[in-house]
């Protein structure tokens, strides 16, 4: 099973491009996070200097992990989903669903490794940078020097290579479990239906946030430490939204078929019957958008209102506030940079796996443009639908800490700064899928549509 891992991942290397960017990535992510750990451990670092670098490393570190692992385990599960008619021939070449799955393992256990390796170098930059961060807010004094170490090199590589290994356990049960004729027509008709168990893991989350928002307004009323749960429950909630993506879209496909079809023409006909047939394929662009746009503008109008309070009560910032709003920032930079990445390196790797489709639709009769036009209204849908779950996730860390700290559903902050979210959030979806497909339509039609 190894040596067909490793042909599998020579011949479709395209294919396993968006996993391994998330691995690199994440454990990018998290081995410059857990250097810090070595910093405080190997520069002698005491006191409040020693606390800031542990705790940068556990709670901004800890959130990215789960940002990673959640990237991780969607982008295999997209990348085994293209591959359904390939396991559908091996099935029928006689291959068994034990042999099948431990590819797939072996596949992402081997991506991991090298990920986790190659992230060495850019990770003991990020850690720099970041302590570097820290040296400019006083927050760490400037005799402590970096160490990259052993608790940077173990989270790292442990963390992508299980994180990997069990996406691909999970993704390699739903693809080798279904007979053969099942996986042919998978590629081409896709239902979008949630398993039990992702509407299970879907239902925590946001019972995580709902009891995280509970909290604030009640144990953490009045108090400065509302923030410390308040602030995860929009990433919380973002993750439970957005593991029920594809229903969701699902269901705005065929509430936007209708303008699509007025508004668009050919374009939007075509558009409603993709959303309709691949929402499941779809939606893996969503995830990003929803934890981006959730965790941006929660984080950022979390702080907002927390300035606010703080210059209605007439009280400085102390040292710790100082540091608790770096955290923040930090939270927000790691997040739009990494949801960032990860809905470009998706869209691309989704639009790229439709170059049959769109070869064969032209060859029905579409122009090039209106397949453009198609995968623009498709994208409007998409971003809208992202960006709708994002805000609906942020309420769940913003009403509760406005009413903690400032008797106010209403968070304070300029409108703008969410206006510049959801044109962020925009011109990434738009301009990623406009450029990928018009990438792959460029290949002739009749040799697209033969792939």
């Amino acid at each position: 099973m190894l040596g067909l891992a490793l042909r599998s991942l020579r011949k479709r290397a395209s294919a396993f491009a968006a996993s391994f960017l998330a691995m690199l990535l994440g454990a990018t992510m998290v081995m410059g996070f857990a250097s810090m750990l070595d910093t405080a451990e190997g520069s002698g670092a005491t006191g409040a200097a020693r606390e800031t670098l542990t705790t940068m490393a556990t709670v901004v570190g800890g959130w990215g992990l789960l940002l990673v692992v959640f990237a991780v385990a969607s982008t295999l599960t997209l990348s085994v989903r293209q591959r359904a008619a390939e396991m559908a021939l091996l099935k029928s070449a006689g291959a068994t669903p034990g042999q099948l799955a431990r590819m797939i393992v072996g596949e992402a256990a081997g991506l991991a490794l090298v990920a986790a390796l190659a992230a060495i170098a850019p990770a003991i930059a990020a850690g720099r940078a970041l302590l570097g961060l820290l040296h400019g807010t006083g927050q760490v004094p400037a005799e402590v020097g970096y160490h990259f170490g052993p608790a940077a090199l173990s989270i790292g590589i442990g963390v992508t290579l299980v994180s990997a290994v069990a996406a691909a356990l999970i993704a390699a049960r739903r693809a080798v479990r279904g007979r053969v004729a099942e996986s042919m027509a998978a590629p081409a008709a896709d239902d979008a239906r949630l398993s039990k168990k992702r509407i299970v893991f879907a239902a925590l989350f946001l019972l995580a946030a709902a009891s995280e928002a509970i909290v604030t307004v009640t144990v953490m009323d009045g108090s400065s430490d509302a923030m410390a749960t308040s602030g995860q429950a929009d990433i919380f909630a973002g993750i439970g939204l957005a593991l029920l993506a594809p229903a969701i879209v699902r269901r705005a496909a065929a509430l936007a078929a209708g303008p699509l079809r007025a508004l668009g023409g050919a374009a939007g006909d075509l558009a409603a019957a993709t959303m309709r047939r691949r929402t499941g394929a779809l939606a893996s662009a969503v995830t990003p958008v929803v934890l981006f746009v959730g965790t941006a503008v929660g984080t950022l109008y979390l702080q907002a209102t927390e300035n606010a309070a703080m210059d209605a009560a007439g009280l400085a910032k102390t040292p710790e506030d100082k540091s608790i709003e770096t955290l923040n920032f930090v939270v927000i930079g790691m997040v739009v940079l990494f949801t960032a990445i990860m809905l470009v390196n998706t869209l691309i790797a989704a639009t790229a796996h439709r170059g049959r489709e769109f070869g064969q639709t032209r060859l029905a009769g579409a122009t090039p443009r209106q397949v453009l036009t198609a995968v623009a209204l498709e994208s409007a849908v998409l971003t809208v639908t992202g960006v709708v779950l994002g805000t609906v996730a942020s309420v769940f860390t913003l009403v509760p800490f406005g009413l903690a700290r400032r008797d106010s559903a209403v968070p304070d902050g300029d409108v703008r700064t969410y206006a510049a979210v959801v044109a962020l959030a925009a011109v990434l979806t738009g301009l990623t899928a406009f450029g990928a497909t018009r990438r792959t339509i460029r290949v002739p039609a009749v040799e697209a549509a033969l792939r």
